[in-house]
């Protein structure tokens, strides 16, 4: 399958500022998703054009569904009730996910006034995924977009990812697997409702594959591809504090009984 180009969009760059670069993991699950719903809101109150990656590991395992997903029918619930693992929601699309260590995961909000072709979701589809994927590739052969936001080194998959949109950002994150237990990923998530073509009826055990790269140096890699030459020390803590307790800490949100909408 050819991989996408990606698109030219105007850069953050042209007026003399660089994306900023927040390497951050917090305590809990909920805090850490809540961190990337905060980032993008806080981008939408900004005063000026704003963008941000966000690199970021969690210390256990964690579950993560869709807004969408009906979790009884994607997560082995009792699998992950006996290796007590939890079970959370984020804000964006997409099938469930299991993270942890060994899975980096990171976040893009950007900013629509620089890209306006993002506004399109599958052209923030091909832009994100087609420029990671030919910055990997000169690390390690063979990596390709597939499907609809998959990354994958030929035909087994080491990336998934989702997409939120706001009036003026986009909030695009995802995991990128490189030493994780992938035989847990069996025990704990059960076959997706939609699957992509590639996939061809795989299992999980068949179908994903650890990216061979060192955490430190994908980090790197991140930064250097998307520019993100601004560190970021400061990150909005009451915002993060407030979602933590109000939404992701939540059985409302996150319990699979109720109607997410």
């Amino acid at each position: 399958m050819p991989q996408p180009a990606p698109l030219h969009t105007r850069s953050i760059f042209d007026d003399n500022a660089s994306m900023q670069y927040l390497d951050l993991t917090l305590s809990t699950a909920a805090e850490n998703l809540a961190l990337d719903e905060s980032l993008l809101d806080e981008a939408e109150t900004a005063d000026a054009p704003s963008e941000t990656l966000r690199l970021w590991e969690s210390r256990q395992p964690m579950v993560v569904v869709g807004r969408s997903s009906r979790i009884a029918d994607e997560v082995r619930l009792d699998a992950c009730r006996e290796l007590g693992i939890p079970v959370l929601r984020r804000v964006s699309g997409g099938a469930a996910i299991l993270a942890g260590p060994g899975c980096l995961m990171y976040a893009l909000v950007l900013d629509y006034r620089l890209r306006p072709e993002l506004r399109a979701v599958d052209r923030a589809h091909r832009w994100v995924l087609g420029t990671l994927a030919s910055a990997l590739e000169t690390r390690v052969p063979g990596v390709q977009c597939r499907g609809t936001s998959d990354l994958a080194i030929g035909n087994q998959k080491f990336s998934g990812n989702s997409a939120r949109c706001r009036r003026e950002h986009i909030l695009y994150h995802g995991t990128l697997l490189y030493d994780f237990p992938l035989q847990l990923i069996e025990r704990c998530l059960k076959m997706p409702p939609r699957t992509p073509d590639y996939r061809a009826g795989r299992s999980h055990d068949g179908f994903v594959t650890n990216l061979p790269m060192q955490a430190d140096e994908i980090r790197r890699l991140l930064a250097e591809t998307f520019d993100a030459r601004e560190p970021r020390d400061a990150w909005p803590e009451l915002c993060v504090a407030r979602l933590a307790s109000e939404k992701y800490g939540r059985p409302e949100w996150n319990d699979p009984a109720e109607k997410i909408v």
